[in-house]
């Protein structure tokens, strides 16, 4: 009896003389890792917020710039689109030009004072000397005092009448000056006290920063002989120059946006002369019997711009100094 031998059939690779094998039905899926759906648990709170608090309010307030929107419309919802005329009527508006100019005016002049008075107390503070640490903290009173607290003060204090400061002036023998009430003092009054507000926040970064230089610096530059005036522009201020930078940043989006101290002082008068784009699309929006819903969300809008774009500039700057 002759026995026969099965050879098992085998798949040849196609251009070997036989077919291709054949490939698997289906990829597996890969499953979220454990430490993927902790990322993402971490991350879904910090989404929400910034969807609720940010995202949507900045959308409404789009919508709102691009509608004819009034008191009955703004309840029930249905406002008509308008495009881009309210902007139309922001510009072609009389007070544009000096509530530009004192937008501008305001910033820069507040940004100069906070941050040369701050880098100053900062390095000052940096010496550790007896009650530094008192002295410190008491400079950051302005600072944790709500702004109405702050804004009521100063306005007693530059009263024309019974302000304290006029009788200091009076006691010099200089006359009253109408802080409050003249449009050439309007500005500079909630100049002086928006500085005083903002000056321990300048501090308290830029004493922070100057924590960071080693102090091996300085001793090397008194070693070589090395002055006061030129360690600090050799050693410490190039040093410090990121910190300034994200404290400019940061003074330049809450310069822009300050509208408390201004309403209370002066209320962006007398006659606009202290109106800024903070007052001027609150008193649109709701400082009138009729509200300009419209326009004032248009100068609100044209004040994230300004703020985005400087942001957008300072990570710009971040880039090219960052080293490669």
């Amino acid at each position: 009896m002759s026995h026969t031998t099965q050879v098992p059939h085998r798949r040849t690779v196609p251009g070997r003389g036989g077919a291709a094998p054949a490939a698997p039905t289906r990829a597996r899926r890969r499953r979220p890792t454990s430490q993927q759906l902790a990322a993402w648990a971490f991350l879904a709170p910090v989404t929400l917020y910034l969807a609720l608090f940010y995202a949507y309010p900045l959308y409404r307030n789009v919508d709102l710039s691009l509608r004819d929107y009034t008191v009955r419309s703004f309840v029930q919802g249905n406002a008509p689109f308008t495009g881009l005329e309210n902007y139309r009527k922001v510009f072609d508006d009389p007070v544009f030009g000096p509530a530009l100019t004192h937008t501008v005016v305001f910033t820069v002049v507040c940004l100069v004072f906070q941050y040369a008075i701050g880098l100053a107390l900062a390095v000052f503070f940096n010496q550790h000397f007896r009650l530094s640490a008192t002295l410190r903290a008491l400079f950051l009173v302005p600072w944790l005092l709500p702004l109405i607290v702050s804004a009521s003060t100063w306005s007693w204090m530059l009263n024309s009448d019974s302000g304290i400061v006029n009788t200091l002036l009076g006691a010099v023998g200089i006359g009253p000056v109408n802080w409050l009430t003249s449009p050439d003092w309007s500005l500079t009054s909630v100049i002086i006290a928006n500085i005083w507000i903002g000056v321990p926040f300048n501090l308290v970064l830029l004493h922070s920063g100057l924590q960071s230089i080693p102090a091996s610096l300085y001793e090397a530059a008194s070693l070589d002989g090395a002055g006061a005036w030129r360690r600090f522009w050799s050693i410490t201020f190039p040093l410090l120059r990121p910190v300034s930078a994200i404290t400019l940043l940061l003074g330049l989006v809450y310069t822009l946006k300050v509208f408390d101290i201004i309403w209370i002082m002066t209320k962006g008068g007398p006659a606009d002369s202290s109106t800024t784009f903070a007052t001027w699309s609150y008193r649109l929006g709701f400082g009138n019997l009729l509200p300009a819903f419209g326009p004032g969300a248009a100068v609100g809008n044209l004040l994230v711009v300004a703020a985005l774009v400087f942001g957008l500039v300072y990570l710009r700057v971040q880039r090219k100094q960052a080293p490669a």
